[in-house]
């Protein structure tokens, strides 16, 4: 009976919906269809307010109506509610003519083309009209080029507009990211997906969610070609596919996934399906890999079925959970991964266990549940990340130099475009004009970059309005990245919607988490009526018990790691707890109630009559925040005095069966937060610490305690050494600029190095101790050579390089490049980071890479300077 249902709900909704003007199906297989249809018609059941299926009143062909059908089977109900009906069907109807008209079109597989050229979404991003204005643009350039070539030549276009610059967590949209002209690696990528298929070619977005060798993480772009998937790196166009910077760094890899779009069923490994996208693993591609299988048992050593199990990844000084499984009967859950260490953590029934596993070596792996929340316990683990052995496609030297010359004009395309923007001195004599605070008001207006026109006229209406005082103070709550892609219609909505003497971090500020602002003031002031207005003003908890009787929540469907905007949630009701949360911080805002979100663990709190009040959706009254102090105690270890969050430590507070990073300020470290002591949440908590090695490696420890109301918790923060390994010990910032001493034009230290490992030093002319260090250099020059890396060589200005006589030097390897640190600003970072003093006696040398890490570092008079970089070039 239930196989008869099926078709019988596809025959009554093309019955119900307009006729279609052609007979030809978008979805052919017959099962597939059945299928999406099923999945179409139950999110169109839950979603049953606010009219957000209008768009199928509308007359379409039947492929429209399927694709659209598809799009709006799997979307998120954010994605539903945020965005129109003919948003989505033009962008339907866009790909659907790409196919048509391209030469490659017709090669392109359905399953390829539903999956990897019709959505719209690509990461997180605010979605924008980018496949309309990138198919003007692009299609010209890309018409009568093959599928292989058109591919390189819409990277080059990329590279026209966007360069690297890293950026906060939230993915700009598309257009914005054209608008900053820069982005980090997970805009450049979904920039790149977004222009691809503006042009009707497969791609997709592919993720190493941390690296296992060093922090950090990357996102590049994988298309398809003549039935088969290559890679690039987004915005960084070579002269071939399959090459980027991170081809070693790849087959380091432990994980490489990729989120597609709806229910696939395609060849590659599948990790998870969801209600939306079907994560695959395709770490095949980049690095060798194999599989372990983890069996969970109770104390009594029972399997026990549906335990929670993360596979970790050290990474930023946390074991970042990069897959999710839940066992099945047998207690068994898998997962393929590169050939090195995780760490397996399973929870169930109130029990966890840890442990740690080796691709390559382990295959069965038993994890027993021995431990409960509030047991005190320490683990040591030394974590070994993948060999490299990186697989480099042919490139002919013509190539490089021909793609090299590319990249200095396109370069010089975007430069002119930022070259557009208000400079530091337009921007202050703008903000004389209006009589506004110069230093903040240029401030802003310079990082807004190509958003600088919305910022500008929002300063000017509200300084027309006598409010450009408080303009400023809206400013100075938003991250940077809202500067840059914010319209001025949102900002005014928030501004001239809330009362002037309001607060304004708790109750004028647009921002509550990582969500994408809109103007949800004014429209939620006018959706809640005016008696529950009245009442929610009166008594905050009356809003608490509204969303807990009026929202449906559906994480389920909301698995993109995307945000329904509180206009959204008002019109649908059905979103996920992390909307809901945005909506409550929103609403109670809107109504002039100050509400926060808690930047370190997540808190929901509104304030009465002064005092903070924790919410709880789960309850009819609000609580009193639970808090004790949590110290740590620390025994230094060589170079490294007082430990930072994030690179030596973090914390992560137990909540229903896993683990929560605590996110803490970047800058926060061991003598800032715990060498005295923090207010922290009363709960279960875990300590990660870590020693990164040159090596990649780690000598990690984990320990596990709680924290009481109103108690004091000591702890030990150990950071564990090997003097027989390099060690990690400090970072630097490989986008540095300097100045080229033959043409007075800045560089940064990554433009002239490439990626990998380099030498930075800072030179004293004349003086005994930098001589003496480039003597040592150049005893060791044929060793220099072999290794390749590039060695820049910086003097303080201008007149030190002049005094330079490089005659004395004669024998300095060839791989060495002078520059000029002109404002100190290398020199500065260098002794901050390295903790040198203000004034630190020259040369200064690091051996670092550009992931950022340093390995070594010597100042002043030293014997061997040649023979100790090699020592650890060689430990590397």
């Amino acid at each position: 009976m239930k196989k008869l249902v099926i078709p019988i709900l596809g025959f009554w909704l093309s019955c119900l919906l307009p006729a279609c003007t052609s007979s030809d199906h978008f979805l052919k297989e017959t099962d597939y269809r059945q299928k999406v249809e099923t999945d179409f018609n139950q999110k169109k059941e839950v979603l049953n307010r606010g009219n957000l299926f209008a768009v199928f009143n509308e007359e379409m062909t039947q492929e429209e109506r399927e694709a659209m059908m598809f799009l709006y089977a799997y979307m998120t109900p954010g994605d539903i509610a945020d965005y129109s009906g003919d948003f989505y069907l033009k962008n339907v109807r866009l790909s659907l003519q790409d196919r048509k008209q391209t030469s490659w079109g017709s090669q392109i597989p359905d399953l390829i083309f539903r999956h990897f050229v019709l959505p719209i979404r690509v990461n997180n991003e605010n979605l924008d009209n980018a496949r309309e204005v990138f198919r003007k643009e692009l299609m010209p350039r890309v018409e009568k080029l093959s599928m292989y070539d058109a591919v390189l030549e819409v990277n080059h276009w990329c590279h026209e507009k966007v360069i690297y610059t890293p950026t906060d967590s939230r993915t700009s949209a598309p257009l914005a990211t054209v608008k900053t002209a820069y982005g980090r690696c997970g805009e450049e990528s979904t920039f790149l997906v977004a222009a691809l298929r503006a042009v009707g070619i497969p791609a997709r977005q592919v993720y190493t969610p941390r690296w296992a060798h060093t922090d950090d993480n990357h996102a590049w772009v994988e298309a398809w070609v003549d039935g088969k998937w290559y890679f690039l790196g987004a915005c960084e166009p070579e002269p071939v596919l399959n090459l980027g910077w991170f081809n070693a760094p790849a087959s380091r890899g432990m994980l490489m996934h990729t989120k597609v779009f709806g229910a696939y069923d395609g060849p590659e490994d599948v990790m998870k399906t969801t209600a939306n996208y079907t994560e695959i693993n395709i770490i095949d591609n980049y690095a060798q890999s194999a599989p372990v299988t983890v069996t969970v048992v109770d104390s009594l050593g029972k399997a026990v079925e549906g335990a929670h199990v993360e596979f970790k990844l050290y990474n930023y000084a946390e074991f970042y959970t990069v897959a999710n499984k839940t066992t099945d009967a047998s207690g068994k859950a898998s997962l393929s991964a590169g050939l090195g260490d995780m760490l397996v953590y399973a929870s169930a029934n109130q029990r966890f266990g840890l442990k740690k596993v080796s691709f390559g070596k382990d295959k069965e792996v038993t994890l027993a549940l021995t431990h409960r929340p509030g047991d005190v316990f320490t683990d040591t683990l030394h974590i070994v990340p993948p060999a490299e052995k990186a697989n480099l496609p042919e490139l002919t030297e013509a190539q490089r130099k021909e793609n090299t010359l590319r990249m200095a004009k396109e370069d010089s395309i975007r430069n002119a475009y930022v070259a557009t923007f208000p400079t530091e001195e337009k921007a202050k004599a703008f903000a004389q004009g209006l009589k506004l605070d110069e230093t903040r008001a240029s401030d802003f207006i310079v990082k807004s970059r190509g958003n600088y026109a919305d910022i500008m006229q929002f300063l000017s209406h509200a300084a027309e309005k006598g409010q450009g005082t408080r303009a400023l103070e809206l400013l100075g709550t938003l991250a940077e990245k809202d500067l840059r892609d914010t319209p001025c219609a949102i900002l005014e909505d928030h501004l001239y919607a809330t009362d002037a003497a309001a607060d304004v971090k708790e109750v004028l500020a647009p921002r509550i988490a990582s969500e994408m602002l809109t103007p949800y003031r004014s429209y939620l002031q006018k959706a809640f009526p005016a008696e529950l207005a009245a009442q929610i003003k009166a008594d905050p908890q009356v809003l608490v018990k509204w969303c807990k009787d009026s929202l449906l929540i559906r994480n389920d469907l909301s698995t993109l790691f995307t945000t329904t905007s509180p206009e959204g949630v008002w019109r649908s009701r059905v979103t996920d707890s992390q909307s809901r949360d945005i909506f409550f911080v929103a609403a109670a805002r809107s109504l002039g109630i100050p509400a926060w979100k808690d930047e370190v663990n997540g808190n929901i709190c509104y304030r009465l009559n002064g005092n903070p009040v924790l919410v709880d959706f789960e309850k009819s009254e609000g609580g009193n925040l639970s808090e004790g102090i949590l110290k740590a105690t620390y025994q230094p270890i060589p170079r490294l005095d007082n430990p930072k969050y994030y690179t030596h430590f973090t914390l992560s507070k137990y909540d229903n069966g896993t683990f929560q990073l605590q996110n803490h300020p970047e800058n926060a470290s061991w003598v800032s937060l715990l060498k005295n002591g923090s207010q922290m949440s009363t709960g279960y908590y875990m300590l990660v610490t870590g020693s990164r090695m040159a090596n990649g490696s780690v000598l990690s420890q984990v320990s596990f305690f709680t924290v009481e109301d109103g108690k004091t918790t000591v702890t030990p923060l150990c950071m564990r050494d090997n003097t027989e390994e390099v060690r990690v010990i400090g970072n630097f910032n490989s986008e540095a600029l300097y100045t080229l001493p033959e043409n007075g034009e800045q560089t940064s230290i990554l433009n002239t190095t490439g990626r990998g490992y380099y030498i930075v030093g800072v030179l004293g002319v004349g003086q005994e101790p930098t001589n003496h260090a480039l003597k040592d250099i150049e005893i060791k020059k044929a060793e220099f050579e072999k290794w390749g890396r590039t060695l820049v060589l910086l003097f303080t200005d201008e007149a030190a390089y002049k005094r330079f006589d490089r005659k004395e030097f004669p024998n300095l390897p060839s791989n060495v490049v002078f520059g000029i640190d002109k404002d100190g600003s290398i020199l500065k970072m260098i002794a901050e980071n390295m903790k040198l003093g203000s004034k630190p006696t020259l040369p200064v040398i690091i051996l670092g890479d550009t992931f950022n890490r340093v390995v070594f570092e010597s100042h002043g008079y030293t014997i061997g300077m040649g023979e100790q970089l090699l020592h650890v070039i060689h430990g590397l």
